[in-house]
């Protein structure tokens, strides 16, 4: 055990770290030649595309230092916010962290949170300060931010550049001398995290696990804890850049464990595993339920492709065990499946798998958050649908989400940063400034308002500066109404959305004239309006397109032309009894888009 070393890599997105992971590959000769590619442990094409790690990854390293051979097992963590759970068991997996900064940005709001979890688990910090190489790099800047919030000495910094290489062997040096060796153990009952796992089509699930006490053979009977499932264990292995079978798996240990398992609910990330026969006293703490906070509706744009969808979205939460759907129709749009989404980032990615990976065409509807609504008995009822909201009668009040909002940024944009936040119904917890030119703002905000634009409109605002991090605090009372908007009468509930009464009469008259933009006209006119319960709001109308019946007459009496115009509109009210009105893609995105 003293020669192994578990550590993992965080940092703000874009600051670097696959590409220093590829040259920590690269340099202990774990990666070679024809594998040799940019960001190797990015594998998803669309990964490499956005140049945003979305799913962690393990990797086992050999490297000889004074004469010693060390195995040092690398764990990747997703570098977004929205899975922070993830992050947080993958830290849980280790017992030291490279804290990656890129030395042209400086410390951002991401890199903080994910300090934190770091430091709330006793692992041992390596600052370092990457892209060194950049004309543009503030290497004494930083490393004052960087001094300022870990508390440790300029010496201990250490200076690399991911693309050149420069530095690499100073931290591979730092990683065996700082990081401490894995403490358990090896004679007591199997004790192991799971950290993550990926669907194999052909294998089931592979769960990616660290044994923290006692030692995994293949065969044995295992049992997981927090499921309560049991299992064999078909093979056991190490992670290298494929996987490598092993016997045995020891106290310390990082490797992976097939099992047979087809279905992804059975697996959860922060599970343990321990044996049947001769189980561990507690589990590891820390495990959670992954709770989705952002919802919406994802629909087929032909209705036929429903089963299709219905298959193309399950396979996707075989590897993606943070999403949640349920069946749900809806009167505009047909049959479809009301998602859970642990972010907007992840409901973006969700939606470009399923073009890309299954060639699924789909409508999204307005993404929401789940509200808590109360009745008038005192029963609490969780609503993820507007369109499931209880009458107003019955309700006595509603209760939604709100988050702590961090926001690191350069101090010039502060006060345009704080109207923003103000106008999104957020109220100024905090205000520091960690160096003279960069501030760290906190708010506490409604989850609801940020779901829509606001992370593009904060980076816009600061020129790109800003840096977003949240986390949930918890439900407040709100003075929520339901938007409904009707065409011709009839309620869309696709378009409808929870809305606060504030906010209510601009959203709705905005949304008017957004669709009165977008609906092409018809033979009849089309009513479009926006009404709370049933009281109307807002009305745009699209006018008619109409047939000039006079055109023949020319002269003689008016009464012809009259004659005409009356059977002429008799018509029309005919074809409005059965006319229908179509509602293009377009309008469904433009909702998001509403600016």
């Amino acid at each position: 055990m003293e020669n192994i070393r578990n550590f993992c890599i965080i940092a703000h997105i874009d600051h670097g770290k696959s590409t220093l992971a590829d040259r920590l590959l690269e340099f202990t000769n774990t990666i070679s030649g024809k594998d040799l590619q940019n960001q190797v442990l990015d594998d998803m094409e669309l990964e490499r595309e956005r140049g945003i790690t979305i799913k962690s990854h393990a990797i086992q390293m050999a490297y000889k230092f004074a004469n010693k051979d060390y195995k040092l097992n690398l764990i990747d963590t997703p570098g977004h916010v929205d899975f922070s759970y993830e992050v947080s068991r993958s830290i849980a997996a280790c017992e030291g962290a490279l804290l990656i900064i890129d030395a042209t940005q400086g410390i951002q709001a991401q890199t903080i949170s994910n300090l934190y979890l770091a430091i709330d688990n006793d692992l041992e910090i390596i600052p370092v300060l990457n892209k060194m190489d950049l004309e543009n790099a503030m290497p004494e800047e930083v490393k004052d931010q960087i001094v300022d919030l870990l508390g440790c000495s300029r010496d201990e910094i250490i200076e690399a550049s991911g693309k050149t290489g420069y530095g690499i062997e100073k931290i591979l040096e730092t990683i065996i001398n700082i990081i401490p060796s894995p403490k358990g153990n090896p004679h007591a009952p199997l004790q192991a995290l799971i950290f993550d796992s990926v669907f194999n089509s052909f294998r089931g699930i592979i769960a990616y696990l660290r044994i923290f006490n006692g030692e995994i053979r293949k065969g044995d009977f295992v049992k997981f804890v927090n499921t309560g499932k049991e299992y064999h264990a078909d093979e056991i292995g190490i992670l290298k850049l494929d996987r490598e079978e092993n016997k045995i798996l020891k106290t310390g240990d990082v490797g992976y464990i097939i099992s047979g398992i087809k279905i992804s609910k059975e697996v959860k990330v922060g599970d343990t595993i321990t044996h049947v026969e001769q189980p561990c006293d507690k589990a590891i703490k820390g495990f959670e339920n992954v709770k989705p906070m952002v919802f919406a509706g994802i629909y087929p744009v032909d209705t036929d492709d429903y089963e299709e969808l219905r298959n193309s979205i399950e396979k996707l939460q075989l590897n993606d065990a943070s999403l949640t759907f349920i069946p749900e129709s809806s009167a505009a749009l047909g049959f479809g499946f009301r998602c859970g989404f642990l972010g907007l980032l992840h409901m973006e990615i969700v939606q470009e798998r399923l073009d890309r990976e299954f060639n699924m065409n789909v409508i999204t509807t307005v993404p929401n958050v789940s509200y808590k609504v109360i009745t008038n008995k005192g029963e609490t009822i969780e609503v993820h649908n507007p369109s499931g909201l209880p009458e107003q009668k019955y309700i006595d009040h509603i209760e939604e989400p709100y988050i702590i909002a961090q926001i690191i940024s350069k101090s010039n944009y502060v006060g345009s940063i704080m109207n923003l936040c103000i106008d999104k119904r957020g109220t100024l917890k905090n205000q520091v400034y960690l160096t003279s030119d960069r501030v760290e703002v906190t708010f506490e905000m409604p989850l609801g308002e940020i779901v829509f634009d606001f992370y593009d409109k904060l980076k816009s605002i600061s020129k790109g500066y800003a840096s977003f991090d949240y986390y949930q605090s918890g439900y407040k009372p709100a003075n929520l109404v339901k938007l409904d908007i009707l065409l011709n009468g009839e309620s869309v509930d696709a378009l409808s959305t929870l809305i606060h009464r504030e906010n209510a009469y601009n959203f709705g008259r905005r949304m008017c004239g957004k669709l009165k933009e977008l609906i092409p006209r018809q033979q009849f006119d089309i009513a479009i309006q926006a009404a709370i319960g049933v009281k109307i709001i807002s009305r745009e109308t699209v006018k008619a397109v109409r047939k000039d019946v006079t055109a023949k007459c020319y002269g003689g009496d008016i009464t012809r032309k009259r004659k005409l115009l009356e059977k002429q509109k008799k018509g029309k009210k005919r074809m409005r009894q059965v006319g229908n009105v179509q509602v293009p893609q377009q309008a469904f995105l433009a909702v998001l888009k509403l600016d």
